[in-house]
Parts: structure tokens; sequence; C-alpha cells
């Protein structure tokens, strides 16, 4: 996803039937800028009719006569239009709630952009059904769903609970952690055990057990050989395969647990599964340097070639903290993990830690999801807190790519209100966002400093950051990217501007993965050699589905030629 654009700095510049240029910027290469046009569409040289890797199967390039749209980008943009349609995408944890066919469904109609499963939870048979029905709703119901499949990671977990979805620990309770293994009919009642056979040797009487980033705490009263004894201060609900720290005189504990690898034998397993299953995108857990990014990158590629399953890096510990630029820049996205993050570290950082990674995600062109504990309410209750909504607002404020739902939809009892939740409070503060930047007459479109590394790729930016800036001051009704890497529409994207972006793209697998990222609506459409051609035929096919009207503005961006055109749909 990050490799080098196919320009050409010596191509010449293009000219469009003798139109006026409208002056820019120009860095170090020129751009040529029109004007409007009412009736003719001017001439670009796309490249020859892109071919995808056979790799990519089962479905990599649209029919010719048509695009693959989105259902649900369609159904938005009719009844919305260009402004009003929600930017900030939207995961779905696929849980024991929402597994069956309908469930998904109904998710996908609702607004989720991709769906998660955890491979904490369930077997990989379980998986396996729900990521197939996700790809059955895909072919056979129009929905441009993606796939995302977190590991396990090496770090301290329960084991499951008897086959219960949960088990309530309430105050004062005691419950017994233990590293022995059970025959699940004999295990004692309140009684969990632990993944980590050092467990019982590391922790002390006095410290505090956290369980799933705070949701629940115990102290430890008594160690009994393998067995620590712990009374419950904080009650709440205990979930399968929890996440568990342990915390000494307020500071975090780390010590053989410290040493285990980020990816484990169980985890290789479960990548080698999503790698056969097809999935988009791998959300590795507990990432403590760039170098195990690497090799998981490595080692797809080898498994895969060909395959653009993105590796998004979850941070969610104080070793992700200390390498978190270099992790960033190895991914291809990153999760900000608040829940097992907050018991890391003080709560009173979390927000500013939050900020810091949507800032540096942004900066570096890299997809951020702010995930844990959105609506932790509404596993329970009808409707979220206030405090909840602002959490949301926040996010969204912050413009992270997109927000994430996990036991909520997983195993809550209103995983659809949620979503729904999520929809509502994100289209609002977006169009608060654009209706204040309106209000400012000396407001600018990005302040993005360089960051790219090669000429190319300075290049690249450089046409993005304008072609947005000519959309908000043109006030554009859309942005049109026609993209062979992605890389042009991620750009684009980074830059937030005003009007939606379509980018048509020939690659099934490119337009899943660009379905994370903020402001991006994905269209797979197979490019002919004649640009004119291809700028006709995205006009018909959208205006044929009510998705733009003649006469709307559209700013159209190539990442094979240095140009930017300003158009009227005829």
């Amino acid at each position: 996803m990050s490799g080098s654009l196919p320009f050409s700095t010596s191509s010449p510049p293009l000219q469009s039937r003798e139109l006026p240029r409208m002056p820019v910027m120009r860095p170090r290469f020129q751009v040529p800028v029109l004007k409007p046009l009412t009736a003719a569409l001017s001439r670009v040289v796309l490249p020859e009719k892109l071919k995808v890797a056979a790799s990519e199967s089962p479905v990599t390039v649209a029919s010719p006569e048509g695009l693959e749209a989105d259902r649900v980008t369609e159904a938005e943009r009719k009844e919305n239009g260009f402004s009003s349609r929600r930017r900030t995408k939207i995961i779905c944890t696929i849980g024991p709630r929402t597994c069956n066919f309908e469930e998904i469904e109904a998710l996908a109609v609702g607004g989720m952009n991709v769906a998660r499963v955890n491979m904490c939870h369930g077997t990989r048979e379980w998986h396996r059904n729900v990521i197939r029905r996700v790809k059955q709703l895909n072919e056979e119901k129009g929905f441009a769903v993606a796939v995302m499949m977190d590991t396990e990671g090496s770090e301290i977990h329960m084991g499951d609970l008897n086959g219960a979805e949960s088990a309530k620990a309430q105050d004062g309770q005691i419950w017994t952690f233990t590293v022995r293994a059970f025959d699940p009919a004999l295990r004692p009642e309140r009684t969990v055990t632990v993944n980590y056979d050092g467990f019982a040797e590391d922790v002390k009487v006095g410290d505090e057990l956290v369980v799933d980033g705070g949701m629940v705490r115990f102290v430890v009263i008594e160690k009994m050989g393998p067995d620590v004894i712990c009374r419950c201060t904080d009650p709440g609900l205990l979930l399968p395969r929890a996440n568990l720290t342990f915390r000494r005189d307020g500071s975090l504990v780390r010590e053989r647990n410290a040493m285990l690898p980020t990816i484990s034998s169980k985890d290789w397993l479960d990548i080698d599964f999503g790698i056969e299953e097809g999935v988009d995108f791998i959300a590795m857990s507990f990432v403590k340097s760039a170098e195990v990014i690497r090799t998981l990158k490595s080692y797809i590629t080898a498994q895969s070639p060909g395959s653009q399953i993105g590796v998004i890096a979850k941070i969610e510990s104080v070793g992700s903290l200390k390498n978190l630029k270099e992790i960033i820049q190895a991914s291809d996205g990153a999760v900000l993990a608040r829940g097992d993050l907050g018991a890391q570290i003080p709560l009173e950082q979390v927000p500013s830690v939050q900020q810091e990674v949507v800032q540096l995600c942004r900066k570096l062109n890299k997809p951020v999801v702010v995930a844990s504990q959105l609506l932790e309410s509404m596993i329970e209750y009808p409707i979220p807190t206030r405090a909840e909504v602002a959490d949301v607002s926040e996010a969204v404020a912050q413009q992270a790519d997109a927000l994430m739902l996990s036991s909520e939809s997983a195993m809550g009892q209103f995983p659809e209100k949620a979503l729904t939740v999520l929809t509502s409070v994100s289209l609002r503060i977006e169009k608060c966002h654009r209706e204040q930047k309106h209000l400012d007459a000396h407001a600018t479109q990005t302040d993005l400093p360089i960051v790219s590394s090669s000429k190319a790729d300075r290049i690249a930016e450089e046409i993005c950051n304008t072609a947005s800036r000519i959309a908000n001051k043109l006030k554009a009704d859309a942005i049109f990217v026609y993209t062979k890497t992605g890389q042009t529409a991620s750009l684009l994207s980074r830059n937030r501007p005003d009007c939606p972006i379509f980018a048509f793209t020939p690659s099934t697998s490119i337009r899943r993965y660009l379905i994370l990222q903020w402001g991006l609506m994905p269209f797979c459409l197979d490019f002919s050699d004649d640009a004119e051609s291809n700028l006709n035929r995205s006009f018909s096919l959208l205006k044929a589905r009510a998705m733009i009207n003649s006469g709307d503005l559209v700013i159209v961006v190539s990442d094979i030629m240095q140009s930017i055109q300003a158009i009227k749909v005829p």
C-alpha cells in the first residue's frame, strides 16, 4: 500500500482544448488545473486497461458494463445528498448476538463498514462461518463490507467461562484465578483459568488484578500453589478470554510476561486461517515494535503473493507507546484500544494519548480507529450515557478514520441501536465541523507537513493537497479519484476535504481496503485506455443510480497523470 505511485515527472503537461488555467501553487512541478466545464470533458491520458493478479480472486475486477457500488453508499447518497453523508467509518465486532446472516445484514444496512472477528473468542470454524456470511452478503446483496481479524496476542488472558457468554462478579465475592487445567464439568464455581504459566509466581498478595482494561477489579488476598485467591473490589461483567493485568503499589507489574512474543504459536495458526479465508485486515494485538509488523507483512507476502491484506497495529500497551511512530510507519493503520491501554497507563493520560495517536496517524497517512468502551452501557441498556455520547463526539471531532464497537455489537442487547448512535452522532459532529470551518474566513484546508520520503510521494502529496484546497474553495460536490494502488485516494482522505471522495479502482481488494478510510466512497470500475470514455462512463453510471446529477461540480484526480481538473457533470 505504501509503494510509490506511477507518476512520471518527465511527462508533458496536458493540453485541454486551449482552456484557460487557474493559477495554483507549484512546488517543483506543474499541475494543470482547469476551470469548470459545462458541456465537454477535458482530455486526460489514463493507463492501459489495468489487470489485477489472479491471486486477488474470486472477483477482483468489475464487469466492463458497470461499476460495483455499495448498497448503503448508494442509498445514503440518494437520501441525504453529498454534504450530509457520514464520513467517519464504523467497525462492528461480530459475536454471538450478531453472527447470523440476517443479523450481519442488519448491521450492514445500518452502516457497518467493516466486520471484525476477534480470535480471542470462538473457534476457527465459527469465525469461518462469519467471514463467509459477510462475503455472501457482499456478493448477493450488493454491500461492500470489509473483514478485519484480530489476533489474540501473547499478553495474559482469562480462559473460557465453561461456555457461558459472561459471568457477573459481585462486590466482595471471592474468585480463584489459576493456571491449572480443568475438565469444564469439574471446574469449581468462581474459578477462572489463566493462559500464562508464570502468573501465580509473578503476582503477590496485595496486588490489584485488572480485568478487561478495568471493567472488573480484584485484590489478591492469598496464593496457594498454582491458585491465586482474589476478592472483587470493583464489580462488573467478566467476559471469556478477557485481558488481565496486575498492579503493585499503583504501578503496572510486568515480570516475565513482558518477554512473551507478540505473535504466539496460536496467532500464527490464526494468521494462516485469515490468509486462507481472504480477510482484508489483520489487526495485531499488543504490538511492541515495528519489526514484528514487518515480519508479518513479509510472511503474508510469502504465503499469498499479490494479496492486499492490510496489517493494522493495535496500540494497547506501554510497549506500543514507547515505539509509537516506528510502529505506525511500518503498519497499514492503527487501532487505539483504550480499554487495555487504560489498564497500563494512568486513566487521565488516555485522552491525550488518543489525540496524539490520531494526529500522528493522520500526519503519516495511516487510517486510525478509536476503539474500546465507546458505548459500554449499551451492552445492557437501550440508550447510552451522555458522557459516552460526548466521548464519541470527541473522537469524531478529532477526525479519526473509524470508530469501533466491541462488546456492544458482539454480545450486547442492542447492537443495532448502538450502531445507530454512532451513525447519528458522527453525522451531527461532522456537519458542525464543516459549518464552523465556513464561519472562519481564515480557516485553511489542511496544515499537514510534508511527510513522504520519496520525490514521487511528495508529488502525489502536493497534487492531493492542492486538489483538496480547490475542492473546498470552489465548494465542489465531490472529488473523483482514479487509483490503481489506492495511495492517491488515501492522501485525499487524509486532507479531510468538505466534499466526499469517490474512489474508482479496478481491484476489489483495494476497494475494500479503502472502505476503512475517512470520507472515501470506493467503487470498483475497470479502467479503459480512453480517459474521456472513463469519465463519461463514470458519470453515466452514477447518474443512472441517482448518485450524481447534471451540473454537479467534480474535481478529478488521477494517480497515473499529474493532473487536477474541475469539471461540471454534463
